[in-house]
């Protein structure tokens, strides 16, 4: 059963599933295609590929089932951007004299099948679809199969690398050593972060959402005087801005207190 996604990064949630698909017999294999590049994804916050692999290879080892689970780099031999029916074409051409495919997928997915290359032709394939809260999967009746019993995801990989950008820890989620690999590496790092945010700002310079969180974000590092210039960049855009007055603050407190020599001669 090949599961395809950017697994950006590989979670527990991701596992739980594959293992799910072993457990109840609709597969030997479950196989984490791991894609170079989605696309409906942009590839701002999306991790090197084969971090992304080494990641997947990591977590697939620490599962219930090391030898039914397994990472694929297949589409990093495939042109970008990487099309499931392609990948299945070149797995047939490869591999379909001896093996047979089936396809997990998201509910998230069902809405939009429509849109995917060839869609008509994946339908052809055995189809999984796993419950994603608040999503239907309704569509296809008849032509895929939805595993109502299948564990929910309650996070996502989004929340994952929001979370690791605001320095919380994300034990639940990741397996340890994935958050390993990814502390060696620094990817989704604050600094990472800001760098990125720096980038969009850039092009975008009045986004108040944008300077809020870098601001949010050089706070929580300690770096005053940088966070206290994208507040008070946002109060010049909007100077009835709450969140940014607020922090703008603290800010101008905490400095009062570590330098009172500088303030209060």
């Amino acid at each position: 059963m090949l599961y395809f996604g950017s697994f950006n990064p590989v979670h527990r949630g991701h596992i739980a599933l594959a293992e799910y698909v072993v457990e109840r017999g609709l597969c030997d294999e479950a196989v984490l295609i791991v894609s170079p590049q989605s696309p409906y994804k942009t590839q701002e916050a999306l991790a090197p590929e084969m971090d992304r692999f080494e990641m997947a290879e990591i977590a697939c080892a620490a599962s219930r089932y090391p030898e039914r689970i397994k990472p694929s780099a297949v589409e990093f031999l495939l042109p970008k951007p990487s099309y499931t029916i392609d990948t299945l074409r070149y797995l047939e051409e490869v591999a379909g004299d001896r093996m047979r495919f089936s396809i997990l997928m998201g509910g998230d997915q069902v809405a939009r099948l429509d849109g995917w290359k060839e869609y008509e032709r994946l339908l052809e394939y055995p189809i999984y679809v796993y419950p994603r809260r608040g999503e239907s999967t309704a569509g296809y009746e008849g032509r895929i199969t939805v595993l109502d019993d299948a564990p929910l995801q309650e996070f996502a990989s989004t929340d994952i690398r929001e979370g690791i950008a605001r320095g919380e820890d994300m034990g639940e989620m990741l397996y340890p050593g994935v958050i390993d690999y990814i502390r060696k590496k620094g990817l989704w790092s604050p600094a990472t972060r800001i760098a990125a945010l720096t980038r969009q700002i850039d092009a975008e310079p009045q986004n108040t959402e944008l300077l809020i969180e870098r601001g949010k974000l050089h706070y929580r590092l300690g770096e005053w005087g940088p966070a206290l210039n994208d507040f008070n960049a946002v109060l010049r855009l909007d100077a009835a801005h709450v969140e940014a007055a607020q922090y703008a603050r603290m800010v101008q407190e905490i400095l009062e207190f570590r330098y009172k020599d500088i303030y209060n001669p």
